[in-house]
């Protein structure tokens, strides 16, 4: 008879460190697809500038530092609902909101603040529109990677 030992970091889905885990390769699969359109777009001499580089190869480390932290507490949230994104539907429109609630919170509030952009601060146009759709495809497919990967030993 097996006996199930108490723990107490467990989460929905298991244990606390195994979603964090989880949930940060995740955000590195979707960091790595947003990643290309931000290569493209130019944008991550920008993202280096949060740190005072304008290094592209800094901008993309910093870029997956986020992403990872992104995807983990996308797991740790997504954990907690009551469904537990069992569906891809489900999975996919909780990627777009989590993609969109980055895009506010990012793109809009704080990478402007830090920047010294203060009049950008929630400034939206062709720029901030390209990002919303990147931070979209982030967070869908951090999503959808964090249900395929997330009942697997």
């Amino acid at each position: 008879m097996a006996v199930k030992t108490a723990n107490t970091s467990t989460t929905a889905s298991g244990n606390l460190t195994d979603v964090i885990t989880k949930g940060t390769v995740a955000g590195l699969v979707g960091g790595t697809i947003f990643g290309v359109q931000m290569t493209v777009a130019g944008m991550l001499p920008m993202v280096a500038d949060m740190i005072g580089s304008s290094s592209i190869v800094v901008g993309y480390i910093l870029h997956m530092l986020i992403s990872a932290f992104i995807g983990a507490t996308f797991a740790l949230l997504a954990d907690r609902l009551p469904a537990t994104l069992p569906t891809w539907p489900t999975a996919v429109g909780a990627g777009a909101v989590w993609g969109i609630v980055w895009w506010v919170l990012g793109a809009l509030i704080i990478m402007p603040t830090v920047l010294g952009m203060g009049e950008m601060v929630l400034e939206v146009g062709d720029p901030q529109l390209n990002s919303l759709a990147g931070h979209i495809s982030f967070g869908i497919v951090t999503a959808a990677f964090y249900v395929l990967i997330r009942d697997r030993s």
